[in-house]
């Protein structure tokens, strides 16, 4: 199979160009603009196979992205070009429309075109996977049963709004035009080469410093986590397998919440690289809460599981040392990143 992957450069997309490279015969094409949050690093291990290859082009531009259908001529399309940051999208809305909407309509209409021009055999065979979020559901209550494939939409930010948006763009021109197209929406992942912005690797990262760790209000808002290796393997099943006009909602039933996430970091680096200073938690700090902030996300996975034939193999205690781990182990990427992009300061308390 010839894959056009949008977004192969940021912290999913790469893991699963690294699944694809390293586990599958096909090839892909990563379409990549390389934003802030993009890292070649990332792709560094396979970027010398011959089954793969990287344009640097941008979404939004639909007369590129019909070129690169036509010169690759693909067999699907997953889509995972995003802007993703909540608190970036709270300060700054703009970009997130214009690449997550914007982007996925011209993305569409250039495979669309693309497709048209297939013989029977070929369009039928051809799928465009766009990748999603569980934001798109909106919040549950502590006792409110997780999402499900049939969850009303109910976003609560520029972030999620954006992602809702393009995952009913998706959906339109399945019904309306016939392409071939299906939807994954996923709970939080981590992992290794996760762009220090978020929870996760903020944390771990200033918990080595020693800096502050801040924590959103009392810390009791509840994320579902996956392990990004685990996801990606679930997105190649599902380009593999998957079925036009469905949708799968991957996640690994593993929430917590985030103090509880914050601790479990401290508490492994406390015993990887102890501080003379103390335990880590000392570092804790509780900081106002972000505007909207939704109180839990949480995905039953049932119906993925049993139509991908796939199930998470990491639990939370296993992916999350391996994480904690690999971030002491490449401190030089990190802090590359941290003295030149991203130095780790708030985003998003936009009132």
């Amino acid at each position: 199979m010839r894959i056009l992957l949008t977004g192969g450069c940021g912290f999913i997309g790469s893991a699963v160009i690294r699944h694809l490279i390293r586990n599958t015969d096909h090839s892909v094409l990563n379409v990549d603009c390389m934003t802030y949050a993009a890292s070649e690093d990332t792709i560094s291990e396979v970027a010398g196979d011959p089954r793969y290859s990287h344009a640097r082009a941008n979404i939004v531009n639909g007369v590129e992205m019909q070129r690169l259908f036509e010169e690759y001529r693909p067999d699907a399309v997953m889509h995972l070009a995003a802007e993703s940051h909540v608190d970036r999208s709270i300060d700054g809305p703009g970009i997130f429309i214009q690449t997550n909407v914007v982007g996925t309509y011209s993305l569409l209409e250039a495979a669309r075109k693309y497709w048209n021009t297939l013989g029977d055999a070929e369009k039928k065979a051809f799928r465009f996977h766009h990748i999603s979020t569980d934001e798109v559901f909106g919040h549950l209550e502590p006792n409110d049963p997780p999402f499900t494939e049939t969850t009303p939409y109910d976003p609560r930010s520029p972030y999620s709004a954006s992602k809702a948006s393009s995952d009913h763009l998706v959906r339109a021109w399945f019904h309306t035009y016939g392409l071939p197209t299906f939807v994954t929406n996923t709970t939080n992942n981590y992992g290794i080469w996760h762009f220090p912005e978020k929870l996760i690797p903020l944390v771990t990262i200033n918990a080595i410093e020693g800096r502050d760790l801040p924590v959103y209000g009392k810390g009791e808002n509840v994320r579902d986590w996956l392990f990004v290796e685990d996801h990606a393997e679930a997105l190649v099943k599902a380009v593999e397998t998957g079925k036009p006009g469905e949708t799968y909602a991957i996640g690994a039933r593993q929430p917590r919440t985030n103090l509880e996430v914050v601790k479990k970091i401290c508490a492994i680096l406390d015993e990887l690289q102890p501080d003379p200073a103390g335990p880590r938690e000392r570092l804790i700090r509780f900081v106002t809460d972000r505007p909207g902030h939704d109180f839990r996300y949480e995905i039953d996975p049932s119906h993925a599981e049993k139509e991908l034939d796939w199930k998470a193999t990491h639990d939370f205690e296993s992916g999350i040392r391996k994480t904690v781990q690999w971030y002491l182990d490449n401190r030089a990427w990190w802090e590359g990143i941290r003295s030149k992009r991203y130095t780790g300061q708030r985003l998003g308390a936009s009132k």
